[in-house]
Parts: structure tokens; C-alpha cells; sequence
């Protein structure tokens, strides 16, 4: 089996839940025989959210490359970011690591084209919303994206920021998001809805969300186990 790396920290709770979930599945799949070797590279939070709010991408780019790098010098051979956001620099960082990377976009991409989806919303993080990081590979693969109106892209962005990321979950909050899933499903036709926020998972789920949903956690830890194994 191969050594899992990640870069993690962006925000704790996701990278909790990745490590979690690595070790519980493939202790299952392997019948209680194995758990992955796994290294965590975990970034300062504030600071990698700012570079991100400044746009300050090269020296974000160089902050993640260098978590990377010292996740390949301790052996590690499959290596991912656990925050969408970020993969607002991953082809520049692709370019500038050796080791391949395992992207959350084109994961979550393969999983709509395997399901058939035409149209999709996409909830996430400001960013995440309104740049292409998270669309293009869907659009490439000649899927619709769909994001909320802008009061309501406000309105996720910051309950993301002030409450998911620091582990926080709220039934009004719940209410809020599974009403924005309802107005776009109204008003634009979605199939389904991709968390796109690898905290999201802490809210939304097939029991609760009004279409369905695809999370990108979920569908991208199963992607880096698979490689792994």
C-alpha cells in the first residue's frame, strides 16, 4: 500500500475527518489488516486564508509546495490538499512539485459524469463559488455549474468561514442552506448539489439535503483510497 500525504489545517475539521475516514475504510476493506502509513503537513489556517483573501497566490503557492515537498521527502506517494479553497493555486502548484497530485475538482467531476448529471449547484466558500478552480473540469466535461445568487453566496461564505470551520453547527444554519438549495433547484433547474467545502459535510448530508448532494469529501477520499490501495 502506498503512503498517504496531506496537506492539512485548512480548516482542522475536514482534516480530522480525512484522517478518520482513511484509517477506519481501509481498516474494513483489508478485514482488520491494515491501516494506511499517513503523514499530515498541517498550514497555518489564518495565514493560508489570508494569502487566499489577498490573492496573494505565489506566495500561497510557495507555502503549500514547501508542505508538499516535505510530505514526499518522508515517503509519501499519494499526496492531497484536504480544502477546495485551495485548489485555488493547484495548477501552479502542480507545476511546481514533483509528486502528483490527487485534486478534489476533477474527482468530484468523474462522479458527476459516472451519475449522469447535466446541471449542478456548487456550494463552497466565496472563492470556491465564484472562480473556475471547482467548475472547469465540470464544464469540460460538459456539465452545467450553477451557483447561488450573490446575497446568498454572502450569506454561505460566511457561515463557512464563522461557524464551520471552527466545528460549529447550527439548525438555523441548516435551514438557511437547504432554502438556497431549494430556490436553485426553482430557479435554475439543478439535479443535484455539490458541497464543494470540505466542511460542508458537517451540515449537509443525503438525509437532510433537498436534492443530492455530492461531497466532495467523500468522493475524494474514496479517489485517494483507491490509489493508495
Amino acid at each position: 500500500m502506498k503512503k498517504i500525504g496531506l496537506v492539512g489545517g485548512t480548516g482542522p475539521e475536514s482534516t480530522l475527518m480525512y484522517y478518520k475516514e482513511l484509517n477506519t475504510r481501509i481498516d474494513q476493506l483489508t478485514g482488520g489488516r491494515e491501516m494506511p502509513d499517513l503523514s499530515i503537513e498541517s498550514v497555518n489556517f489564518h495565514k493560508a486564508w489570508e494569502l487566499v483573501t489577498t490573492a496573494q497566490y505565489d506566495v500561497l503557492t510557495d507555502y503549500i509546495a514547501e508542505k508538499i515537498k516535505h510530505l514526499a521527502q518522508g515517503g509519501a506517494e499519494v499526496v492531497s490538499l484536504t480544502a477546495a479553497t485551495m485548489h485555488i493555486v493547484y495548477d501552479k502548484l502542480s507545476e511546481k512539485v514533483d509528486t502528483p497530485l490527487v485534486s478534489i475538482p476533477g474527482a468530484v467531476s468523474d462522479a458527476c459524469v459516472d451519475r449522469g448529471y447535466h446541471r449542478v449547484g456548487l456550494l463552497g466558500t466565496i472563492f470556491t463559488m465564484e472562480q473556475d478552480y471547482m467548475k472547469k473540469p465540470l464544464r469540460e466535461a460538459g456539465i452545467e455549474v450553477c451557483i447561488p445568487e450573490k446575497e446568498d453566496r454572502e450569506l454561505i461564505a460566511k457561515r463557512i468561514y464563522e461557524e464551520l470551520e471552527r466545528g460549529i453547527v447550527k439548525d438555523t444554519t441548516l435551514a438557511e442552506f437547504q432554502n438556497v438549495i431549494e430556490k436553485m433547484r426553482t430557479e435554475n433547474g439543478i439535479e443535484a448539489v455539490i458541497l464543494g467545502c470540505t466542511e460542508l459535510p458537517l451540515l449537509l448530508n443525503p438525509d437532510n439535503c433537498p436534492l443530492p448532494c455530492l461531497d466532495s469529501v467523500e468522493i475524494h477520499i474514496q479517489k485517494l483510497i483507491d490509489l493508495a490501495m
